[in-house]
């Protein structure tokens, strides 16, 4: 149950207060003064989406609070999800609205998601607002209302049948994608393989590209290393005169000379031959790679040519020939991907049929709990709007197949008959303004059979009057037995009913102007009705009135 609103800044609302009973609780007051502000209100508190401007002029944020009694189910899922402290004796919602339209959604103090929120006031609060009775006439709305009255597991066999419709249409789309593939499968595959063949036929790699460009340099200058390595050589070791080498053994006679004489100068010499030695051993091997190169035109050739093809290739396929590797690598899967694809195609069409069986059984599921529960639904709102000076109605549910959907393989058609004689028709087509807000009302009555949520309605008394607007109020009465009902009318008869009456008033004095919100006493509550039955407050005949609709209530 909703114990308490509370609400600043929101659009005419400076600041309201109100503290809600069981039973029926009726917001009333004249056009325009804010009552649909108050809907918006507690439409905030169920997640709903902050509409633009909603924040009163002047005002940094609208803000909006719910506190609630705490069902014990509800608490032990809060506490387990660490969204309630365990000592928590009421819930409370609350959500700030700023001017730029950010929102901040609260639970018992906490920040939480506005997704977190909506959750827990689902359980809380069912809303139906103005044009809810309008809703009615939408298959979609008419299916969805059918589809709770089906029993409790019925929310599992939809949401079965919704992942298999979802697995169809992701492999229609998948055989779709499998179709065109093959259209141009023959011609990507020859492009294909034309690219592998023309890698595997060079066989490249970067170790060998290295290995080629290293070679090429060599033989572009064989002259060059030639003359620089003999030439070393001889500077070493010459042919003719005593060269590095023979001053090295000169100078290190007079070493050995004076060996064992000081530590510190045989350290020296002993480097001082590791120098000789290396120095011979040098100028052998320097001589031995002059003599060694060869100038080889051809093969200077056909290194230019390999190498010329590892460029041909590069500048084709990435630039460098780790791209052409990583290239022939992407080819390669891609041509086995085609190479099956009419393997591919068969298994899709396979998978495909299977689950469009499979579908077709849940949608089988669903229809059989559709077509039984369509009567007792049927019979269910007959029954209410009996009560609500709808007595002769003929109200039916037919359902019949359909292409599947989403929502499975039927489509629902709410038929209605005002009066006896006369075939039903679609909703849609045959039922007043008035006619719907009864159906919408009888609907919504037993849709909330043995809940304990608040409901919610604003205006739902639209286009209707007399009798008939006390029949409603009766009903409305009735379904806030053991519950709470808060509604928002215009009429008379219903706020006659009321366990708690408020009125909404607006003082267009101020700029902006200000819309307050007051808990009538047993005083006001005739001059309230006065003013509903449009009457001045000394009409004698519209107090008898009043009074006469509180004394019947």
């Amino acid at each position: 149950m909703l114990s308490q609103l509370h609400v600043e800044n929101l659009l005419l609302i400076e600041r309201a207060s109100l503290d809600l009973t069981p039973g029926l609780n009726v917001l009333t007051g004249e056009t325009g003064a804010g009552k649909t502000v108050l809907a918006h209100a507690l439409d905030l508190l169920l997640g709903g989406r902050a509409k633009s401007g909603i924040v009163r002029p002047g005002a940094a944020e609208a803000y909006v609070e719910g506190v609630f009694e705490l069902p014990d189910g509800l608490r032990e899922a809060l506490v387990a999800a660490d969204q309630l402290a365990p000592d928590a004796d009421e819930l409370v919602l609350a959500r700030r609205v700023r001017e730029d339209g950010r929102t901040r959604a609260s639970l018992n103090g906490r920040s939480c998601s506005v997704s977190d929120l909506r959750d827990v006031a689902a359980g809380l609060i069912a809303f139906y607002g103005q044009h809810e009775h309008r809703r009615l006439t939408l298959a979609s709305a008419q299916l969805e209302l059918l589809d709770g009255a089906c029993g409790p597991g019925h929310g599992e066999a939809k949401a079965r049948y919704a992942a298999l419709h979802d697995e169809v249409r992701a492999l229609e789309g998948s055989l779709d994608g499998l179709r065109e593939a093959a259209g141009a499968r023959d011609r990507e595959l020859d492009l294909l393989e034309f690219e592998l063949n023309e890698i595997r036929e060079l066989a490249p790699t970067e170790a060998e590209e290295g290995e080629l460009r290293a070679t090429r340099d060599r033989l572009r200058h064989v002259e060059t290393l030639r003359s620089g390595a003999w030439g070393a050589a001889e500077a070493l070791t010459p042919e003719e005169g005593m060269g590095v080498t023979g001053l090295l053994a000169f100078g290190g006679g007079g070493l050995e000379a004076a060996e064992g004489v000081d530590p510190s100068l045989d350290a020296l010499t002993v480097r001082w031959n590791a120098l000789a030695f290396e120095a011979q051993d040098l100028a052998t091997e320097l001589r031995a790679y002059a003599e060694g190169l060869e100038s080889s035109p051809e093969e200077l050739d056909a290194v230019e040519e390999r190498l010329a093809a590892y460029d041909r290739l590069a500048r084709k396929h990435g630039g460098s020939i780790a791209a052409v590797l990583a290239h022939a690598d992407t080819c390669q899967a891609r041509w086995e991907e085609l190479s099956g694809a009419e393997v591919a195609l068969e298994e899709a069409q396979a998978r495909l049929a299977a689950t469009v069986e499979r579908r077709a059984a849940a949608a089988e599921e669903l229809r059989a709990a559709r077509v039984a529960a369509a009567p007792v639904l049927a019979a269910a709102v007959r029954e209410r709007l009996a009560k609500l000076a709808m007595e002769a109605a003929v109200f039916e549910i037919d359902v019949q197949p359909k292409e599947p959907g989403a929502g499975g393989a039927d489509t629902v058609e709410f038929l209605i008959a005002s009066n006896p004689g006369v075939p039903a028709g679609p909703l849609r087509d045959i039922a007043s303004g008035g006619e719907l807000s009864r159906v919408m009302l009888a609907l919504m009555g037993v849709a909330n059979d043995g809940s304990s949520a608040t409901l919610v309605f604003d205006e739902v008394d639209a286009g209707i009057g007399g009798q008939t607007a006390r029949a409603v109020g009766e009903q409305l009465r009735d379904l806030a037995v053991g519950r709470q009902v808060v509604c928002i009318t215009h009429l008379p008869q219903i706020a006659s009913l009321a366990a708690r009456h408020f009125s909404i008033e607006k003082d267009t004095s101020t700029s902006p102007a200000r819309t307050t919100v007051r808990t009538l006493g047993a005083k006001d509550l005739v001059p309230e009705l006065v003013r509903m039955l449009g009457a001045e407050s000394d009409d004698v005949a519209a107090r008898r009135h009043a009074k006469e609709l509180l004394k019947a209530a």
